[in-house]
C-alpha cells in the first residue's frame, strides 16, 4: 500500500517509520523536505521524503500530522490532490479561532471525504521510533479504521466509532498536560495540583458528553492513558511547555495545548457549558 503522511515532524516522521516498518511504501510530505530525525533509528529505504504535494494524489490513503494551528491551511492546499482515499488524522488539537476538531475542518475542506477515522493514545514519538510497544484508539468509520489498523499495524489499536470523544479526549489533554506542567511550579502544594488536574479534566469530560461523546472514551488508550502520560512526565511538550511559561520563559517548539486550551473555551462558551478553572488557568499563565 502507499501511504501518504502529510507532515514531517516527530509524529509525522514516527508514524512514517512504524508505517514502512509494517510494509507501506510512505510518501512523507513537509513543506520545506525536512524530517525529524531520531538518534540511533534509520529512516527505512521504502520512505519517501517530498515538498511536492502532487505526490500524495496516487496514495491509497492519507495520515494527517500537522500542528493543529495550520491544519486548515495544510488540508486546504492539498485538497487539489484529494481521491477519495481514507485519511487518518493524527493531530490532536482544536483550531484556536473557532474552537473546531481537525475532523470538523476535513469535512469542510475536503467534503467529499467520507472514510475518516482519529488516531489518539498515550505516545511519545520517539518511543514509537524505536518500536517500543505503543497503544493507541483509533476512532472512525469501518473502511477508515480497518485501513489504519492496516498501515499502522506495529501499533495495538483499541478501535472505537466514537470520532467525537477521542478528539475531544486528545485535546483536553493537551490543555491539562500545559496546566499541570504549569502547576509543577506554580502550584502551592501537591493538593492544590491534584484539586485543579481533577476539576480541569472535569470540565474537559462535561464538555465531552455534551458534544455527543461517549464516556467509556475517557477510560480508553486515548483518554486516561494519554492523559497519565502527558500530565505527569517533562517528556511531554505540553507538560514541559507549561513549566516554561511557569518560569517566565518562552515554551519551545509548537505547544498545542496553549491553542487546545483557548479551543476548548471557546467551543464551550458556544456550547453553553462553564468553564472556571480552564478560564481561570488560561489567565493565570497569561494566555487569555
Amino acid at each position: 500500500m502507499k501511504v501518504g503522511v502529510i507532515g514531517a515532524g516527530a509524529w509525522g516522521t514516527a508514524l512514517s517509520i512504524i508505517s514502512a516498518r509494517g510494509g507501506a511504501n510512505v510518501i512523507l510530505w513537509s513543506y520545506d523536505g525536512n524530517y525529524k530525525e531520531f538518534d540511533d533509528v534509520k529512516i527505512p529505504e521504502n520512505i519517501q521524503i517530498t515538498s511536492d504535494m502532487a505526490q500524495l494524489g496516487d496514495c491509497s490513503a492519507w495520515l494527517v500530522v500537522t500542528p493543529a494551528a495550520y491544519f486548515r491551511d495544510t488540508v486546504h492546499n492539498a485538497a487539489k490532490y484529494y481521491d477519495n482515499q481514507p485519511i487518518i488524522i493524527c493531530t490532536k488539537g482544536a483550531e484556536s479561532a473557532t474552537g473546531d476538531f481537525m475532523s470538523e475542518i476535513i469535512h469542510t475542506e475536503l467534503p467529499n471525504a467520507h472514510e475518516i477515522a482519529v488516531l489518539s493514545g498515550p505516545q511519545f514519538a520517539a518511543e514509537v521510533a524505536r518500536g517500543i510497544p505503543t497503544g493507541s484508539t483509533l476512532a472512525g468509520t469501518d473502511v477508515a479504521v480497518n485501513t489504519g489498523k492496516q498501515i499502522l499495524n506495529k501499533l495495538y489499536i483499541n478501535p472505537s466509532d466514537d470520532i467525537i470523544g477521542t478528539q475531544m479526549c486528545g485535546v483536553g489533554k493537551n490543555a491539562v498536560a500545559l496546566i499541570c506542567g504549569y502547576n509543577s511550579i506554580a502550584a502551592g502544594g501537591e493538593n492544590e495540583r491534584a484539586m485543579i488536574f481533577t476539576r480541569a479534566w472535569g470540565e474537559v469530560m462535561e464538555l465531552g458528553l455534551k458534544c455527543g461523546a461517549k464516556m467509556k472514551t475517557f477510560l480508553d488508550l486515548c483518554g486516561i492513558g494519554d492523559l497519565f502520560l502527558s500530565a505527569t512526565s517533562a517528556t511531554s511538550r505540553n507538560f514541559a511547555g507549561g513549566m516554561a511559561i511557569a518560569r517566565g520563559e518562552k515554551p519551545a517548539g509548537t505547544v498545542e495545548g496553549i491553542f487546545a486550551l483557548d479551543g476548548l473555551i471557546r467551543r464551550a462558551k458556544d456550547m453553553g457549558v462553564e468553564t472556571p478553572i480552564l478560564i481561570d488557568m488560561q489567565k493565570k499563565m497569561g494566555l487569555a
